[in-house]
This record gives C-alpha cells, structure tokens and sequence, in this order.
C-alpha cells in the first residue's frame, strides 16, 4: 500500500475520537490518539504520509505483520461463507482451528477452549482450576500482567491492578525470578532459581496447600519486563504443583505463537502445564480471539459435570478462519523459524552493542521477537531511569526517548523504564537494521539523563 496524503481526512477521524471513543488506560483529556490511515507489513502511517516502523507489533501481537494477504483472504472467504454461528455447534473454521492448536501445545493439552482475548482466557482457566481443584487461592507473580478483566487484573502484579483490586479475590503474590533486580540477594542464576522456587514453596506452605487451586505465571513475562526465568525455574515450579495438588497454569497470551522463536514459549523450558491461556499471535490480532488449552485430566473433569461457562461469540467463525489461516502461513513460511533468527542472528548482538556504547542501557534479555532493555541512570547502582510508576515530569527521560524515536519513524514499545523490542516475527533483516539505527540515536537522548 502506498500512504495516502489527507490531512483533512485524518482531522475528521481524529474530531470523531475525542467526541465519543473512550480508550484504555488513561486519562481521557490528556491523550492525543495518532490517526492511523493505514499498515501493512511491519509498517504504518498517519494522514500526513508519516510512516513508522512498528517495533510494538500493535500491543505484541501481529506476529505475522499487518494486512497479511493470506489471512486477510481467509477472512473474506469464510464472510462470504458463514460470517457467525452460536458456539454450540460444530462449525469447519473452529474446529480446525482447535486441532491446529491442539497439534502445537506441549505435552496432553488438546481440549480448546475458545475465548475473545487473553483476559477472558486467564478469567476461564482459574475457574477451571478452582473446580478442578474444589480449592479457592490462587498464586501469581508480582512482576505479571494477566489482563483488564475482574480476576485477570487481580491476579495481575503491575500497577494497573491497585485502582480494582478488591483485596478479596482469593490471590496470593510471590516474587518470581529476576536476577538483575533481585529480591533474594542472588548471584547467579542458579542461586537466584533455588532462592525463587524456595521462597515459593514457603509461600505454599504458609499459605495452606489445601487452599491452593493454581500458580498462575507469564512463561516469559511480557510487559513486565521480558524476564527469562532461569535454568530449571519452571520445572521447580511444575515439580511444586505435583507435590501439593496444585494446577499450573501458564499465561501465554504474548509469548505464544512464534514470538520467542517456538511454537509456545514453554517449549524452551521443557515443562508441560495443566492449561495454557492464549491470544494475540493466534491469529495476529486480525479478529478478537483467545482461549485455553486444557489436559486430559482436567477436560476429564468436565466429561460428565457442565463446564459452568461460556462466551456468545466463542469460537466465533470469522476470528477461527483467520487462526487457522494466521497458523497456516506461519507453518508455510517458517515465521517461528524466522523469529528465532531474528533473535539469535540479529538482535542479539546488535542489541548488545547498543548496550556496550550507551550508558542509559543497564540490560538487554530475551529471546526471538521479544526483547528488553532496561534503560538506567546509572549501570553500577541499576538506579531505574524513571521510578517505579512515574508520570507526568518524573518520567521526562522516557517521553523524551519516546519523542525521539518516533522522530526517526520508530515507534517504540515503553512501558516504565524499559523499551522492548518487539517486531513483527517476519520482519526482514534491512526492516530490523532500520528499527535498530533509530533506537541507537533514540537511546542518545536517554544517555543525556545517565549520571
């Protein structure tokens, strides 16, 4: 596609917005929403012909980049076919997009359970393993986000969850890995895994086993901060599970679908869940669509007692031909393969060099299409570029390094003090280099604020 130039075209579409779109997570009269004419591939642009390498994928999702020929025809086809249908019935796009699915989940998990997005999916798998279990509390990671809904957002750590958490939704918080802001004073990975999983399971015991229905954990957390846990870390915890009858649940709603170079990030820890909540990469965010993937024992659970659950639109047609289309495509165009490359051949050293030559960069971790920097004042105290939480004057450094990247046509993932990187799984290399040079002058800006 080629950007075309309507900047009265693009105050009309921003005039509608601020009269009657409410958008997440912010404070209605301080945002002002780029109006958005077009994307394509790793790419999108405005009403004034500015173009921007999109190093977000959307919110990580569109793993498979924007408008996707195959997908966008998969769509058309089964509009034309049969746009909707109740989720009661047998329908050709759902139930092969469960057995796609089901072919690329680790270990037993081969029951689908379809949703509209992640947060409803992390809502369906606690439920499930409350029943399961016949127990209540449920365990999460203060470094997490599981999603906006009612017990997704309490079970989340960040701060987004402070104005809606109840303090009575039965969740119970534990540090999880982190070696490089360690809350167990570790040295190496492994000491910080043995002091993680141990901190865990007195948290377990103190807890109650009994009472415990499930630990729910991001694989790789993602807009926490990219954290890959340490050698052996989820094992620990998958052995804890076993001991105390617990169910484990592994949230890969941004991990999942190629992003870290594998099917499912699971797969690089060789660990089996009891259920997996996913979204986003399914089908790259083009139809809304989510779900969770169950094993025997608890499908079992289910055989003769009613699930007491269920969504109007789950399974919807439209968003199950564009999975099947999305997991299609991946699978013929090698895109996890392509993420892992991107990871291992390109932005793995060329993020560590930024790393060598900029001050403000105190770490880079992560893995295929998904990386972080955490961006510092200074490298031998990690003092956070910006506090925990900040706003408005306190997090000048990181909306100057933002200004600056989107100056250079990169827009940039921030969350905090971090920038991830976080392209398309497909993009190309000349795409990844071009990203690459704009945050290397972004990052100058943010050196001006080290000490």
């Amino acid at each position: 596609m080629t950007p075309q130039i309507d900047p009265q075209a693009g105050a009309a579409v921003k005039a509608a917005d601020r009269a009657h779109v409410f958008h997440s997570w912010s404070a209605q009269g301080l945002i002002d929403p780029l109006a958005i004419a077009g994307a394509e591939g790793s790419y999108f642009w405005d009403y004034d012909g500015n173009r921007y390498l999109d190093f977000t994928s959307g919110l990580v999702y569109t793993n498979i980049g924007y408008q996707h020929p195959k997908v966008v025809a998969a769509i058309q086809e089964q509009a034309a076919k049969m746009t909707t249908f109740a989720p009661a019935f047998a329908i050709e796009s759902r139930s092969e997009a469960a057995r796609l699915i089901a072919e690329r989940t680790p270990g037993d998990l081969d029951k689908i359970f379809f949703t509209n997005a992640g947060a409803d999916a992390v809502e369906h798998a606690v439920r499930m393993a409350r029943l399961h279990t016949g127990r209540t509390k449920v365990m999460s990671a203060y470094r997490s986000y599981h999603g906006g809904t009612q017990q997704a957002v309490n079970l989340t750590g960040d701060p987004r969850r402070w104005a809606s958490d109840t303090g009575s939704a039965g969740v119970v918080r534990f540090w999880a890995p982190f070696l490089y802001r360690t809350p167990f004073h570790s040295e190496t990975e492994q000491q910080e895994c043995e002091r993680a999983l141990q901190h865990l399971e007195d948290t377990i015991v103190f807890e109650g086993p009994a009472t415990l229905a499930a630990i729910i954990l991001e694989t790789i957390p993602g807009t926490a901060g990219i954290m890959t846990p340490p050698p052996g870390y989820l094992a620990g915890v998958r052995a804890l599970c076993d001991r105390y009858g617990i169910v484990f649940i592994l949230d890969e709603v941004m991990a999942g679908f190629g992003r870290t170079g594998k099917w499912f990030a699971a797969e690089h820890f060789d660990v089996v869940p009891d259920l997996i909540t996913f979204a986003k990469g399914v089908n790259s965010g083009y139809v809304p669509l989510g779900g969770v993937a169950i094993s025997a024992a608890i499908a079992d659970t289910f055989a003769t007692r009613p699930y007491p659950g269920g969504l109007t639109y789950s399974g919807h047609p439209l968003a199950c031909a564009a999975a099947v289309a999305t997991i299609t495509a991946m699978e013929d165009e090698d895109i996890v393969g392509q993420a892992a490359r991107l990871g291992s051949d390109i932005l793995a050293p060329a993020l560590a060099e930024l790393a060598a030559r900029h001050p403000s960069i105190g770490e880079v971790r992560g893995t295929g299409a998904f990386w972080a920097l955490e961006l510092v004042r200074n490298k031998e105290t990690r003092e956070p570029l910006v506090p925990y939480n900040a706003s408005g004057e306190a997090n000048a450094p990181m909306a100057a390094f933002g200004a600056a990247a989107k100056k250079n046509g990169l827009w940039p993932f921030i969350n905090m003090n971090r920038t991830h990187v976080v392209p398309p799984c497909n993009i190309t290399e000349a795409e990844a280099k071009e990203g690459l040079a704009a945050l290397d002058e972004a990052l100058s800006v943010a050196d001006e604020h080290t000490v």
